[in-house]
């Protein structure tokens, strides 16, 4: 059962893809209120990710059938246990969704106004309850000898957990104020700019405390492994360069870091997929949730047939809209 390993890596791979390209799509969300003083600023902080936002959701989708696919077990408890969290991110994305659409179908200022509100909620919503979720399988929750959940909501709500979802809200404002000094010009990317700089220290951090509970948590050795240190040392790196006013490399280490973040959850969480807090050897494991051989067999050869067709459309996708956009043009 060699492929077991490797499906999870393919879901850690998705899940991380998931959050450096969507990261910046929550930020924008996030920010643009802030970023656009008018209508015109509005539009155009929007039409930066206007392209992008819902082909980056789909690694979301793609992340959640793998992981249906290639371990049920996981799926089956994770997603009844998390069944409130989960209708809760789901309205967050269909009204985030909605309005992108939504927000320009009427000139009046109260109905624009109105779907702002409900964008920029939707944006720092989804991140802290998909973060808050990522640190439970790790931090541990009620399970059962029958892999079944045994909490309630509020059970979800551990401080480590919180801690996660709030240090990825933060890595996504901090990312999409980084995008956005990209892709903009003007007064729009100076205001992008000030914003990252008053940011980056706070999002600094919570990095820095995520990364040293997340090995207190994952480890019993003493120093951080080279992950967590990476996701230490990039956002180090994302503060001095948003100072030093160097976007691009700033955008890249905002990348890092999140990348980081996430890949220090799941090398942590490994073997297991959920951790039991009632009873250790009830933790879910790869092994003891993954499909049958055939079904990873088969998985393997659509995965390596038609995720490279996905990334060369997506990257060319990023080639075409690469051009800064003026709120001039708006």
């Amino acid at each position: 059962m060699r492929l077991v390993p490797f499906w999870f890596v393919v879901i850690t791979v998705l899940w991380t893809g998931f959050f450096i390209l969507e990261g910046f799509d929550f930020g924008v969300g996030m920010l643009h209120g802030i970023i656009g003083k008018d209508e015109a600023g509005r539009r155009a902080a929007i039409n930066t990710i206007g392209p992008l936002w819902d082909g980056n959701e789909v690694w979301l989708i793609v992340a959640g059938a793998a992981m249906f696919a290639a371990f049920p077990g996981w799926y089956a408890t994770m997603f009844s246990g998390f069944y409130l969290a989960l209708v809760l991110l789901l309205v967050a994305l269909i009204v985030r969704g909605v309005s992108f659409e939504y927000r320009g179908k009427r000139a009046a200022e109260r109905w624009r106004r109105t779907w702002d509100a409900a964008m920029t909620a939707g944006s720092l919503l989804a991140p802290l309850l998909i973060g808050v979720a990522l640190g439970d399988l790790l931090h541990g929750l009620p399970i059962n000898a029958h892999q079944e959940y045994t909490g309630s909501f509020f059970d979800l709500l551990q401080p480590y957990a919180l801690l996660t979802g709030v240090t990825l809200v933060l890595i996504c404002v901090l990312h999409g104020a980084t995008f956005l000094s990209l892709k903009t010009t003007g007064d729009m990317r100076e205001r992008a700019g000030r914003l990252a700089r008053r940011v980056a220290p706070v999002t600094g951090a919570a990095v820095v405390a995520f990364a040293i509970w997340t090995h207190v948590t994952a480890s019993s050795t003493f120093f951080l492994n080279p992950i967590e240190l990476l996701a230490v040392l990039a956002v180090i790196a994302a503060v001095w360069l948003v100072y030093e006013h160097r976007e691009g490399f700033a955008f890249a280490a905002t990348t890092v870091t999140m990348a980081s973040c996430i890949l220090s959850i799941f090398t942590g969480l490994y073997p297991n997929v959920m951790v039991s807090s009632t009873n250790a050897a009830y933790s879910l494991t790869v092994h003891n949730t993954a499909s049958g051989a055939y079904s990873l067999k088969v998985m393997t050869v659509v995965a390596v047939v038609l995720l490279p067709v996905v990334l060369v459309y997506q990257t060319w996708t990023y080639y075409v809209f690469r051009r800064r956009i003026s709120q001039q043009e708006f």
